[in-house]
C-alpha cells in the first residue's frame, strides 16, 4: 500500500524502547484509516531501535525513519518529524503507548467537516498505573471544546499522543520549544489555543502506560520547565486570581521536591496569604495529594510514581 501525498503524517519520536516500540507502531499501521505516512525519528538509542524498524519497512513503505547521532531530547526529535511531514495534519504517538484502531478515523471525520478555525482534535486518553485506569480529561477540566485557552491556563490536559493538528498550526506558531525538558505539550497546546479552537472526543482512544523512567519522576526537570512556561505566559497566568493560586502551589510544591525549602515556603505564603480567597480549594487539593500518595504506595514497583494534577 502507498500514498503518494499522506493526508496525515504521524511523528514517532523514540529513545531506547525497543522493548515497546512494536507494540505502539503496530496500533499506528493497524488503524481503521490508512491515508498516513508514519515518521520514526530514533534520537540516538544505543539498542536495536533501527534494526525491529528496517524490518517492518519491508513490510510497509509508508515508514520513514531518521536517526539523531546523538540524544537531542523529546521536543528536537518530534521537530525532526515535523519538518519532514508531508501531511495535511500531523498527528503524535508515544513510543509506548498504543492507539486503538478508530482514532484516526474518529479524528479526520470531524476536522474535515469543521472550519479552518478548528485546529485540533483531541481524545480522551487511559493512563494505566499498575492495575489502575485514570481517564483524562477528568470531571475537573469545565470547558473542553471551542477556545480552551483559558482553561489550559490552569493546567494541561491535552497529551500530545492524542491530537491530530492541522500543519498550518506549526507553520504559523512554531514548533515545539526545545528548551522545554518536560511539559512541552502543554506548551504546545497553550500557543495553539490562543488562535485556534479544539474539538475533543470524549473516548478513551489512547492508552498510556505509566514507565518508571518517566520524566514526571524528575522533580528538578520538571521545575525548570514549569517555572520556563510560567515565563513565557506570566502575564495570563497572574492577571487571574484564581489561576495564580494554583500555580503558587504547585510551584511550592516541586520546591519542597527539590529540597529548596526556602521557594517552596515562600510560594506556599503566596498561595495561602495572598489567595485566601480559594483556602478551601488548597485544602482540597492537599487532601486529594494525601490520597493520591496513598494511591501510589499500593501500586507494586511503582512507589516513585509522581503526577502533578492542575
Amino acid at each position: 500500500m502507498s500514498y503518494n501525498k499522506p493526508k496525515v503524517s504521524v511523528v514517532i519520536p523514540t529513545y531506547n524502547r525497543v522493548h515497546v516500540l512494536s507494540k505502539s507502531l503496530n496500533s499506528v499501521l493497524n488503524q481503521t484509516y490508512q491515508n498516513f505516512e508514519v515518521i520514526i525519528v530514533d534520537d540516538g538509542s544505543s539498542d536495536n531501535t533501527e534494526e525491529v524498524i528496517r524490518s517492518f519497512q519491508k513490510v510497509d513503505k509508508r515508514i520513514v525513519y531518521i536517526r539523531h547521532e546523538k540524544n537531542k531530547g523529546q521536543s528536537a526529535a518530534e521537530n525532526t518529524g515535523i519538518k519532514l511531514a508531508k501531511g495535511e495534519y500531523i498527528a503524535f504517538q508515544d513510543s509506548d503507548d498504543e492507539w486503538l484502531p478508530e482514532k484516526l478515523e474518529k479524528q479526520i471525520r470531524l476536522i474535515e467537516k469543521s472550519h479552518s478555525d478548528l485546529g485540533v482534535v483531541y481524545t480522551g486518553f487511559l493512563r494505566i498505573i499498575g492495575n489502575k485506569k485514570v481517564y483524562v480529561p477528568g470531571p475537573w477540566v469545565k470547558q473542553k471544546d471551542g477556545y480552551i485557552y483559558n482553561e489550559l491556563l490552569k493546567g494541561n490536559f491535552v497529551s500530545t499522543q492524542t491530537i491530530l493538528a492541522r500543519k498550518e498550526c506549526f507553520q504559523r506558531l512554531g514548533l515545539f520549544d526545545e528548551r522545554l525538558k518536560a511539559l512541552q505539550d502543554w506548551d504546545l497546546v497553550l500557543r495553539f489555543s490562543k488562535f485556534y479552537k479544539f474539538a475533543f472526543i470524549d473516548e478513551p482512544l489512547v492508552l498510556a502506560p505509566y514507565m518508571t523512567d518517566s520524566l514526571s519522576v524528575n522533580y528538578k526537570v520538571m521545575l525548570e520547565s514549569y517555572e520556563l512556561i510560567i515565563s513565557k505566559y506570566y502575564d495570563d497566568f497572574y492577571k487571574d486570581e484564581f489561576i495564580a493560586s494554583i500555580h503558587n502551589l504547585s510551584l511550592s510544591s516541586l520546591h519542597f521536591k527539590c529540597g529548596n525549602f526556602k521557594m517552596g515556603i515562600r510560594y506556599l505564603m503566596k498561595a495561602f496569604k495572598e489567595d485566601l480567597k480559594y483556602m478551601e480549594y488548597h485544602l482540597c487539593k492537599a487532601l486529594l495529594y494525601k490520597l493520591t500518595i496513598k494511591f501510589q504506595r499500593d501500586l507494586k514497583n511503582d512507589s516513585n510514581y509522581n503526577s502533578i494534577f492542575l
